[in-house]
């Protein structure tokens, strides 16, 4: 995999969208956020377009994610927000320039569709990391997201070091062991939509990341159970679990009904026999730690200690 160049104070960030829409109200803050880092600004069109829920047409978009690539002025580029609709500008993007252009990349949530595309067709790390309006502006942005964020992404080339979580957030173990591989995943709605098409997550060997916001916990076990009947669980050599934000029963009036995530998890996971570390601190949650995706990490759940190896 190739590392991406480091970014440097007075570099050029190309601010887009390749999925949802961006509140007007959010994008002056948020161009202020990634400035006051050090960095100059170019604001993508689809920062300021709408089509819908969209952040403008799949071609605009497409072509914006081709443009902010090709042109050697920009030094990284960070999706400002998630949403829907990265999914649908993928037939549209220039694979074989981007592989020629490969530059620091960060985003999370629906942003995890590009995150496997570049990661599996262009072969280059890329950043699973908070954006710029969604919680760069949040008054409770922390220390401790941010040195995730600034080291991930102004220290690209750094091995050795290890992905923790903040004091007093436990990490738990579902099931004991330990493995190395790539780094591999993202939200469980986009890597589950991934499946049958020409983007599909490719899991074997490789340790998968999971999130997710807003679903029940049935959806969660259904998308969990179409992942294990594709086969993507039983090629890992082990999982790592992350924020499950606002992920609970159906109906929170009639919890019996339900079935809690924890239990979820150890019905559909235990019986693969391979490593999983649950509550890492990631996701759409505050703390949050920015992953490098595509780079090896070694993790072993006696002593719930990951490292970035190479």
């Amino acid at each position: 995999m190739i590392i991406p160049k480091a970014l440097k104070k007075g570099d050029t960030i190309g601010l887009i969208s390749a999925s949802g829409a961006t509140p007007s109200e959010k994008l002056p803050r948020a161009i202020a956020s990634v400035e006051k880092l050090g960095f100059k600004v170019v604001t993508g069109e689809t920062c300021r377009a709408r089509h819908g829920y969209l952040a403008g047409s799949d071609e605009l978009r497409a072509a914006e994610v081709n443009q902010m690539f090709q042109d050697p002025t920009i030094d990284g580029i960070f999706c400002i927000r998630g949403g829907y609709g990265a999914t649908k500008i993928l037939p549209l993007l220039d694979f074989e320039m981007i592989k020629e252009n490969p530059k620091v990349f960060a985003g999370y949530s629906d942003v995890t569709a590009l995150h496997i595309a570049f990661n599996q067709k262009c072969n280059f790390v890329t950043y699973h990391s908070p954006m710029p309006s969604t919680e760069f502006i949040r008054s409770d942005m922390d220390d401790y997201t941010w040195e995730y964020f600034i080291n991930s992404v102004m220290d690209t080339g750094r091995s050795g070091y290890f992905l923790e979580n903040p004091q007093r957030q436990q990490m738990t173990t579902l099931v004991a062991g330990e493995a190395t591989g790539e780094l591999v995943g993202g939200n469980l709605t986009l890597v589950t939509a991934s499946l049958g098409t020409p983007y599909e997550i490719d899991t074997k060997g490789k340790i998968l990341f999971l999130e997710d916001i807003d679903e029940s916990e049935q959806r969660v076990d259904r998308m969990l159970t179409q992942l294990k009947l594709a086969g993507k669980l039983d090629d890992v050599a082990g999982l790592l679990l992350g924020a499950w934000t606002d992920c609970g029963p159906e109906n929170p009036s009639q919890p019996e009904q339900s079935l809690s995530l924890p239990t979820i998890f150890k019905e559909v996971l235990e019986p693969l026999h391979k490593p999983v570390l649950m509550d890492l601190t990631c996701g759409h949650c505050l703390p949050t730690m920015t992953l490098p995706l595509g780079r090896t990490i070694s993790f072993n759940t006696e002593t719930q200690a990951i490292k970035v190896v190479e």
